[in-house]
């Protein structure tokens, strides 16, 4: 199948939607080909991208020693990920970060081929975003804060 039919076939994503397929799902419709290998130019780009976006929440927590290095150095997507952090609710919070992270990945996608690799490479960095949001869930969160809440009880009666 050709690259513009391929993009053309997979189902439409949204920010906020459950995500369509899984990984493996969308390997397999994409023909095995992983667009955003590491060592690809589009999966490079991702990385670098993301590097800047992940340094500019390390710099918002007061984490900023842990920066790592990154091709270019774009002030507004660190404007973004800065304003994510003003948000007090921790969920909104979230929300805010994964939308920028899902407004970064249209940055693969050249305007002037919308049905090139790049689309499919956002589609890609924009389903992980879809396929992680989907296995969070409040139940899946408090059984982690019981989990750390016994286990600092534990720590108290050995004390």
């Amino acid at each position: 199948m050709t690259l513009d039919a391929t993009i053309a076939s997979l189902p439409a994503i949204a920010f906020g939607d459950s995500a369509p397929m899984s990984a493996a799902e969308f390997l397999e419709a994409c023909g095995g080909r992983d667009v955003l290998a590491p060592d690809s130019r589009l999966g490079r780009a991702w990385r670098d991208l993301e590097t800047q976006l992940r340094n500019a929440a390390a710099a918002a927590r007061g984490h900023a020693d842990h920066a790592r290095r990154a091709q270019g150095c774009s002030i507004y997507w660190k404007n973004r990920v800065l304003a994510c952090f003003s948000e007090k609710n921790p969920a909104k919070r979230q929300d805010s970060i994964d939308k920028t992270w899902w407004d970064a990945a249209g940055e693969l996608a050249d305007p002037a081929s919308p049905l090139g690799e790049g689309a499919l490479a956002a589609y890609a960095a924009r389903l992980r975003i879809l396929i992680r949001r989907s296995g969070a869930s409040a139940e899946k969160g408090f059984a982690v804060m019981d989990r750390a809440i016994s286990g600092a009880e534990g720590n108290l009666e050995q004390e």
